[in-house]
């Protein structure tokens, strides 16, 4: 999840700069640039409700940027431990969209089903544990085959190789 991070702190650079230099107009883009990076700085510093709170605020006004500020909404649920709520969120979002968008959503989606499915099983609940395994495999592999620049550090590569290797075993 670091490499995802990183990454995902540099998307935030970049929305950050694209929202300041939006025309102030009345104001509203700078009050937006505002509250994102309020939103931002809780997802990073871990106060999950918080940034859950401040994306949630922003949400009617991103235009645009919307997909964008779903997809760290999910990021701040996976974070938080709440992975069901993030498989969903993140999966809703990779539905709607193509490209590289689509495969940060999978990112976000096959991590949280796998974090799900590792709950599942531990829980003993073997076939339900066993189908989010294969989930969260059909979203990493996507998002490998058709962004691998997103994983630079190899961690969304590992969590496939430990999906694999977990699926062999049951």
């Amino acid at each position: 999840m670091q490499a995802n991070s990183m990454i995902k702190v540099g998307l935030a650079g970049a929305l950050i700069l694209l929202l300041g230099s939006c025309e102030e107009g009345s104001g509203s883009r700078s009050g937006f640039a505002a509250q994102y990076a309020v939103a931002r700085d809780a997802l990073e510093t871990g106060n999950y409700d918080r940034a859950k709170r401040s994306y949630a605020r922003l949400m009617n006004d991103a235009g645009p940027l919307r997909p964008r500020l779903q997809l760290e909404y999910a990021h701040s649920e996976l974070r938080d431990g709440n992975f069901a709520e993030a498989a969903r969120l993140a999966g809703g979002l990779a539905n709607s969209q193509k490209g590289t968008a689509r495969s940060a959503a999978l990112a976000v989606q096959g991590t949280a089903q796998h974090e799900l499915a590792q709950q599942l099983l531990r829980d003993g609940e073997t076939q339900a544990g066993k189908q989010m395994l294969l989930a969260a495999k059909t979203a990493l592999e996507e998002l490998l085959k058709n962004d691998p620049d997103l994983d630079p550090l190899g961690s969304m590569a590992g969590r496939k190789a430990a999906i694999d290797s977990r699926l062999k075993r049951l």
